[in-house]
């Protein structure tokens, strides 16, 4: 047979869509030729899978040979397809039988000895695995047959990324350690066959440490803050003098978040591992934090490139962005966050391509008040002129923190709290999160959303105060003259306070508390 078509999938964004390896042999001069838009990475796969298939003792053709990437307008990259590469010119020789691909995937980069690869992307691909099987109302077929174990779509990846990919349900993953000991599970020789790799038992794995509130000192207004910020979902800017705990409070907001659905383990542990950063099981269930050096540049993140690549906002999804030094980035580079921190999603348009990437993290920044960071110290540190001082906070558009729902001034510490640090404990993480939890609950049982993610029709249905919260609340517009979009935030947080307290519409306290949120920058 001189044609042989192999199933794998490219590494886009965490969708993982199908690529179909053709893999053709035809007389004419010896050529090896590959179409079908691949990239540098993909393009230098013909010396590697050269090299492996007469390192491993097989026979590399001496013909023309043509493999075809489909579809052919969507971009390759990465080394994965040596794996289905080298199977396709070895079943279209006659070396490995053709029907052993059937119904199967794989993906793989090859070492020169014919060693595979660990490859980034293997989580993601087993989702879309798992997407492509679910779409079918009948399992699907395999082409011998199988004992009904192995009715699951099978998925053949190299040993030291299999077990990440075992976490997907409805996926059977078999690791390989190199491209002989595949073959000839695939040629069915004895005392050669694969098995599927079980997934790794979580309780034997160390999660990732996540820092606990109660290592915080003071700062009982942030910390109550970051709760009703855990609750709803919204956006936080905390903007005080250096030292003061703004870094510290803001690494400890995932631990204040609700454990991760299993939809939400998935898509987030999908994007993470379709990224260079990788994912490990250690992660599962984590809810990401991201946190970009100010340096960092629009496409590094919001996403960018040719063909387009998810930003850190993207990575973040499901998770908390992280900000520090919020004016040190350049305003450009922030002004590409209003839409996506608004939407939860990002779209991003090239000449011939577009990729929509979900972005629904929450953010998290911080700030000095001035460039020295000690404006307003009573020890007269500060040496900024007001104009200087005006000038650095004029780096933040008002569209953008018109988006920020909570921004709250963080003190610094006085010295009778520092040296009281060991006899007052703060609240930990466990029993905050607890409280977000109930307040959670509420909001997904009356809205199915989070305050955050409300509509305006659906504030108006579910945020409406009492009396005497909503005359306060038409007070402080007018006063501060803020726009509709500032007005209707304040009523979303008052009522994330008002679920925290139990309560069944705000009251003017809690409406009250809401405002205090917004008056950092004044009338923004």
């Amino acid at each position: 047979m001189s044609l042989a078509v192999v199933r794998s999938r490219a590494p886009a964004s965490g969708r993982a869509p199908e690529v179909t390896v053709e893999v053709h042999l035809a007389n004419g001069l010896p050529s090896f030729s590959i179409v079908g838009l691949p990239d540098l990475e993909v393009r230098e796969s013909r010396e590697r899978v050269r090299a492996a298939l007469q390192n491993c003792g097989f026979d590399f053709p001496v013909r023309r040979i043509t493999v075809n990437l489909a579809p052919a307008d969507l971009p390759k990259e990465s080394g994965r397809f040596d794996l289905p590469i080298a199977l396709g010119i070895l079943a279209s020789s006659g070396q490995i039988p053709a029907e052993s691909l059937l119904n199967r995937e794989f993906a793989g980069e090859l070492s020169l000895t014919g060693a595979l690869r660990p490859m980034r992307g293997a989580f993601a691909m087993a989702c879309g695995t798992a997407r492509s099987a679910a779409a079918y109302e009948t399992p699907v077929e395999c082409a011998t047959e199988q004992p009904p174990s192995h009715r699951n779509p099978q998925l053949y990846l190299p040993a030291a990324s299999a077990a990440e990919a075992a976490l997907v349900p409805g996926v059977d993953v078999y690791g390989a350690s190199d491209l002989p000991s595949l073959c000839a599970h695939l040629a069915e020789a004895p005392d050669a066959r694969l098995y599927p790799v079980a997934a790794p038992d979580l309780a034997d794995v160390t999660p990732v440490a996540v820092p606990d509130m109660g290592d915080v000192i003071g700062q009982r207004g942030a910390r109550r803050a970051l709760e009703v910020a855990a609750a709803g979902g919204h956006h936080v800017l905390l903007i005080g003098p250096p030292g003061a705990g703004k870094s510290m409070l803001a690494a400890r907001l995932p631990g204040l978040l609700p454990s991760m659905t299993d939809d939400e383990a998935l898509s987030s542990a999908a994007l993470l591992s379709a990224s260079r950063t990788g994912f490990t099981p250690a992660q599962w269930r984590q809810r990401p934090f991201r946190a970009p050096h100010h340096s960092s540049s629009a496409a590094a993140l919001v996403g960018g490139r040719n063909p387009p690549q998810p930003g850190e906002i993207t990575l973040a999804h499901l998770g908390v962005l992280f900000l520090d030094e919020l004016p040190e980035f350049d305003r450009a580079v922030l002004e590409t966050l209003r839409e996506p921190l608004e939407a939860g999603r990002i779209t991003i348009s090239r000449a011939a391509l577009q990729a929509d990437f979900p972005a629904a993290c929450q953010l998290i920044a911080a700030m000095n008040p001035c460039p020295c960071g000690w404006r307003g110290d009573p020890n007269g540190r500060c040496r900024c002129t007001p104009e200087i001082a005006a000038r650095y906070l004029r780096k933040l558009s008002g569209p953008l923190l018109d988006r920020i729902d909570i921004q709250l001034e963080v003190p610094a510490l006085t010295s009778a709290e520092l040296s009281a640090r060991s006899k007052v404990a703060g609240e930990t993480s466990a029993v905050i999160a607890s409280r977000v939890n109930a307040a959670r609950e509420r909001q997904l049982a009356r809205q199915g959303k989070t305050n955050r993610e409300l509509s305006g029709k659906e504030v108006d249905e579910v945020c409406r105060p009492d009396a005497a919260g909503e005359a306060l609340l038409r007070e402080a517009g007018e006063r501060f003259g803020w726009s509709a979009r500032a007005y209707y935030r304040v009523l979303k947080v008052a009522r994330t306070i008002a679920d925290l307290a139990g309560a069944s519409m705000p009251s003017a306290a809690q409406v009250g508390e809401a405002i205090q949120y917004r008056r950092a920058f004044g009338s923004r």
